[in-house]
């Protein structure tokens, strides 16, 4: 038995080839791992889809770098039904299941969380961007589904340009739900902060920034990342936000971007495998080790 599976993906589990990309995402994994170890837990590495393990023998799963799971979302949901009752989930399950739907922003809002201004498209609701347009004072808007990562189906549309878009539009709702949100231009000259919280409290924080002429942060997209010194307000607002989830998480980023009138708001609040860029601040994974330790 072991104390704690750190969840990864198949193609960060003893990979073959290493580059770059791999090797952050190893490098990420193994630094919790140490940390976990010097505590004295048993800890592995595994593929959540691996069938060569018993996991109901296992103590707890803590969500790292599971970054296939919204491509495989029907296995992922009937593994996490599955194995809820034999496991201890870090973050929990009820956190999880919330976080998993970026429906989880309108939650927000009600509690007085700034998100940027959105609009829910359900499956087959009969709808257009023009439509959609029509119904807001926006140039720019921002498509993208409620269960994805890495800027899956993320589209930036411009109001004179949503003709070129409708079609696609119509096919992508026959599918899944999406969000059609205001289209920051903040995040193009200043990035997206994210703001790293171990247990409640910030650690440390870094700004994600498009490379130009594209509007997606993440560096497998070609944006660069650098280290960032969070301010007073950013961190009171990243505070605010874990105040109002469902139960205080373990581990939580907080990605936040000045909206069109120059107010802080929430682009999304990553629950269950964010980023959380330990390389920059190694303390963080022992201070998020500690918090695992105490709890278990």
């Amino acid at each position: 038995m072991n104390d704690v599976v750190i969840l990864t993906d198949h193609r960060y589990e003893n990979p073959k080839e290493v580059d770059w990309y791999i090797q952050q995402v190893l490098t990420e994994d193994n630094l919790l791992k140490k940390e976990l170890e010097l505590l004295g837990l048993n800890v592995i590495i595994k593929d959540w889809k691996s069938s060569n393990i018993d996991w109901h023998k296992q103590k707890a799963a803590i969500f790292r770098s599971t970054w296939d799971y919204f491509d495989n979302f029907n296995t992922f949901n009937k593994w996490l039904e599955i194995n809820k009752s034999k496991i201890r989930f870090i973050n929990s399950y009820n956190l999880i299941r919330w976080n998993l739907d970026k429906s989880y922003l309108f939650d927000l809002q009600k509690k007085n969380i700034n998100i940027p201004s959105s609009v829910l498209v359900k499956k087959n609701q009969k709808t257009t961007l023009k439509e959609l347009f029509s119904n807001c004072c926006w140039n720019e808007a921002i498509l993208k589904p409620t269960i994805s990562g890495a800027a899956r189906h993320t589209y930036r549309i411009h109001r004179e340009k949503k003709q070129e878009f409708e079609n696609l539009f119509s096919d992508l709702i026959k599918s899944e739900d999406f969000l059609f949100q205001e289209f920051l231009t903040d995040i193009t000259s200043n990035g997206e902060i994210s703001l790293i919280m171990i247990n409640g409290k910030y650690t440390h924080a870094v700004r994600k920034i498009a490379k130009k002429g594209d509007f997606r942060v993440q560096d497998d997209h070609g944006g660069k990342v650098e280290k960032y010194n969070a301010d007073t307000n950013e961190i009171q607002f990243a505070r605010k936000c874990l105040e109002n989830c469902p139960e205080l998480p373990l581990y939580a980023r907080v990605d936040i971007v000045y909206d069109n009138d120059g107010e802080i708001s929430l682009g999304e609040l990553e629950l269950i495998e964010p980023e959380l860029w330990f390389r920059n601040n190694k303390n963080s994974a022992k201070l998020l080790a500690e918090a695992i330790y105490q709890s278990m």
